[in-house]
């Protein structure tokens, strides 16, 4: 089936890429020059595990393709996904201004049917407002219809997640345009729901909402033990055996971040607000992720008797492991803390450095993770990454000035650092 994908940022080349695959003949189309040459020549600006090699398959296939020509691509497509940007506004709305551009640049494109197909995170009512812009930007009235079609694409493991997801959700009032979705997901092992677009919309911002509530929990739950005297790993192994509860998002640490969950929490808050709805729980939950930022910073202050002056390294940038992505990153926000309290931060990521560098300009970059230990006062993990914790801490020790690790992700073992000679803290233990 022809397929159209309208922005190439995460969502929109893992959808087209993921859909080339599929067999689907795609067209990503995207107005930054720049961007476009370089995809068409195989080489991926993001990290993304599996990404690049489906790119450069499917280009040499021939069932990919990249363009600026947005209205080509969309007369000779009968799917066109809208898949750009929906940050937010200063009130934590979405902004829809690009949503708005894509709807008019489709509307001027349609000669024949085409699905148009919500991808990007909007509010309950985009597929309405998508419909009624393209209605009154057509120059000449062709047959079309707007679903509501939400990613669940979790960064590190987005081709995965595509490929075999655990549902599919279609929303659409057109019975024609349901039968053609799910004609389009037909090579997909998955449930696939078919509801009203505003439910669709809605299923996506009450599911991360939801997970973001059980990373807050926990971090709360991990604050309590602290105080008590439990160990927060064994209260979330005993939780996660409950079928009702399991395991996923019950991992203390430094909060959640990333594209999707902050934005996507305040966005929810918006609208129930919009609504009359006092949504006091969702509010909690960014509070409590606030807070669990300010709590390690604090932490790692009073360990150290002030930071002022102190040599600190930090490991991990990125909101989580095996992704490049730095925004509204907890390590990003907690190195940003320890700098305002007097620290000089040296810090490394295995992926995240260059995205790193336009947030952190009073930080040092370090090449490796022995040159982030180098005269530390204070070792902070603050990114799962796997080679951390695998490196030789015999070696750590000796070139720390202070044998003194803060683990913000339980995923050291504070036994065998204790035994080298460290003083080890995690979180909520």
């Amino acid at each position: 089936m022809d397929c159209c994908i309208i922005g190439t940022g995460y969502v929109g080349l893992v959808t087209g890429s993921c859909l080339a695959d599929m067999g689907h003949s795609v067209i990503c189309a995207d107005n930054d020059e720049t961007k476009i040459e370089a995809l068409s020549g195989g080489n991926v600006p993001i990290y993304e595990t599996g990404l690049e090699a489906i790119v450069r398959g499917n280009l040499e296939s021939g069932n990919l393709k990249f363009t600026t020509r947005v209205h080509d691509a969309v007369a000779s497509s009968e799917f066109i996904f809208i898949t750009v940007g929906t940050p937010s506004d200063a009130d934590g709305s979405a902004d829809l201004a690009y949503v708005d551009e894509v709807a008019r640049e489709i509307a001027r494109a349609i000669d024949s049917y085409k699905v148009v197909i919500n991808k990007s995170t909007v509010p309950v009512g985009s597929t309405k407002r998508v419909q009624r812009i393209i209605e009154e930007s057509m120059p000449e009235r062709h047959e079309f219809d707007v679903v509501s079609n939400p990613e669940f694409l979790r960064e590190g493991s987005a081709v995965s997640d595509f490929l075999t997801p655990a549902r599919i959700i279609i929303g659409s009032d057109s019975q024609k345009a349901a039968m053609r979705m799910t004609a389009l997901y037909r090579g997909i092992d998955a449930p696939l729901l078919v509801t009203d677009p505003a439910s669709a919309e809605m299923i996506k911002y009450a599911s991360n909402a939801f997970l973001a509530t059980k990373v807050s929990y926990i971090n709360a739950i991990a604050s309590l033990c602290e105080a008590v005297g439990a160990d927060v790993r064994e209260v979330s192994l005993g939780m996660g055996y409950d079928g009702r509860i399991g395991f996923e998002f019950l991992k203390a640490g430094p909060g959640f971040g990333g594209s999707c969950f902050p934005k996507d929490c305040r966005a929810l808050l918006q609208i129930s607000r919009e609504s009359g709805y006092n949504f006091n729980l969702l509010e909690g939950v960014l509070d409590v992720n606030r807070e669990q930022q300010e709590r390690i910073a604090a932490r790692i202050e009073r360990s150290a008797g002030g930071l002022k002056g102190k040599n600190v390294g930090a490991l991990g940038l990125a909101f989580k492991a095996n992704t490049d992505d730095v925004r509204e990153s907890p390590a990003v926000i907690i190195v940003e803390m320890l700098i305002e309290k007097g620290a000089r931060v040296t810090i490394y990521d295995p992926e995240a450095m260059d995205n790193a560098r336009k947030e952190l300009e009073n930080a040092r970059f370090a090449r490796d993770p022995y040159e982030v230990a180098d005269s530390a006062d204070m070792l902070v993990l603050l990114t799962e990454w796997d080679e951390f914790k695998w490196l030789d801490y015999g070696r750590v020790l000796k070139l720390m000035r202070r044998p003194y690790i803060m683990d913000t992700r339980n995923c050291l073992d504070p036994v065998a650092l204790r035994k080298l000679g460290f003083t080890y803290e995690g979180v909520g233990r």
